[in-house]
């Protein structure tokens, strides 16, 4: 019953976490991914149409965070069975990582529609949905798949144990179990190590979600693409909207897991007829 519950609870959290998330931080996710682009900010739009492809993303956040955080808690919770807190991170880096794969079975598709729609390349998100299925069919909604999962995993390593970490110590020094405001701010500060750590893979996901289908970028190798990038623009290009991303992760960070929080800590204290 207990379980039951508290995967219900996961589920709903995580669900308003990221749709609170998404629609807030969303001129700041298509200013990065403009700076990404391989045509340039200007081209791709600028600062015009910062809300281009919001319906999309607004869609995707609430399943692709509540099925992360329902898998998270489920791998955490069955791992921390054993009580060795010495393999504590190591449960979270694991609980993480599958929880990242098994959501972008959801992200990636939300995410191609949406950084076409943010870059101009459809005026719509049902647009860009309706392009990429005709003229790649249904598995072009999964164009960088694996290049996603290469950035969400390491992302995830470093993000997750070190939030768990920082809390575990903020509470540690302060005595008494930390807030919901005091999990966002160790949130906060997590992923934005995160962001900036894995900014070129981000980098290079963008690119391949982005680049035309007959292209070789279009095939998804991350490593090509990393060393195409450098070519072209050397480390600063590697590095392309990394101030955006680590301010919008940040924030991000700080809002999703704080209200993640808060609301299973609601939900926790009502009685649920299961």
């Amino acid at each position: 019953m207990n379980n039951a519950k508290d995967f219900r609870n996961s589920l709903i959290a995580g669900g308003s976490a990221g749709t609170m998330v998404d629609v807030i931080l969303f001129p700041i996710d298509t200013l990065k991914t403009r700076l990404q682009s391989h045509h340039g900010f200007t081209q791709s739009g600028g600062f015009r149409g910062i809300y281009s492809g919001l319906a999309s993303a607004a869609l995707g956040s609430a399943p692709t965070a509540a099925v992360f955080f329902s898998t998270y808690e489920v791998i955490k919770t069955a791992f921390h069975s054993t009580d060795k807190q010495s393999l504590a991170p190591v449960v979270h880096m694991i609980a993480a990582s599958v929880g990242e794969v098994t959501a972008c079975l959801l992200r990636v598709p939300v995410e191609v529609v949406k950084q076409r729609t943010q870059t101009k390349h459809s005026s719509t998100s049902f647009n860009a949905f309706r392009k990429t299925v005709a003229t790649e069919g249904f598995l072009g909604l999964y164009r960088g798949y694996i290049s996603t999962i290469s950035r969400e995993i390491p992302f995830a390593f470093i993000q997750f144990p070190l939030w768990e970490y920082f809390k575990v110590l903020w509470s540690r020094e302060s005595g008494v179990p930390i807030t919901a405001w005091q999990s966002g701010i160790c949130g906060a500060l997590a992923g934005g190590i995160a962001a900036g750590i894995t900014t070129p893979l981000d980098v290079a996901k963008t690119r391949i979600m982005l680049a035309e289908k007959s292209s070789k970028i279009a095939q998804g190798s991350i490593l090509y693409t990393l060393r195409q990038i450098r070519l072209q623009r050397g480390i600063k290009g590697l590095f392309a909207g990394v101030v955006p991303r680590v301010i919008w992760i940040s924030i991000g960070g700080a809002i999703f897991l704080g209200v993640y929080e808060e609301v299973k800590i609601i939900l926790n204290s009502q009685t649920w007829n299961v």
